[in-house]
């Protein structure tokens, strides 16, 4: 069975339809042609339009929790379709969980 990465081409949202945004410094392995993501690397929220009450609550940043268990980039744990990323409000409290939307099935590279 193939393992699905996240790659810089990945589509993530937060559960309120924010935009997920990574940045990685990961130039050397790629799965699709794109660059693999990391569980290091950053990962914003833009444009999530959740409140608690009147009050916006949006969503801003990602921590991930379980990432590939026999796959590194560039020495860090990549993140796979079975990965798990919680979106978090900017003072760090938790919102809900990553929507993966797509992935790449191939990797190369070390």
């Amino acid at each position: 069975m193939a393992t699905h990465f996240l790659t810089t081409t990945s589509v993530l949202s937060c559960p309120h339809g924010g935009t997920v945004t990574a940045s990685t410094s990961n130039t050397r392995v790629r799965a699709g042609g794109s660059p693999v993501l990391r569980s290091t690397d950053t990962f914003t929220i833009a444009g999530c339009p959740f409140t608690i009450g009147p009050a916006p609550h949006p969503c801003v940043r990602v921590k991930w929790d379980v990432h590939a268990e026999h796959h590194t980039s560039q020495g860090d744990p990549s993140l796979t379709l079975e990965s798990v990323g919680f979106c978090l409000a900017a003072e760090g409290g938790t919102q809900g969980i990553v929507v993966i939307s797509s992935t790449q099935s191939r990797g190369a590279g070390s």
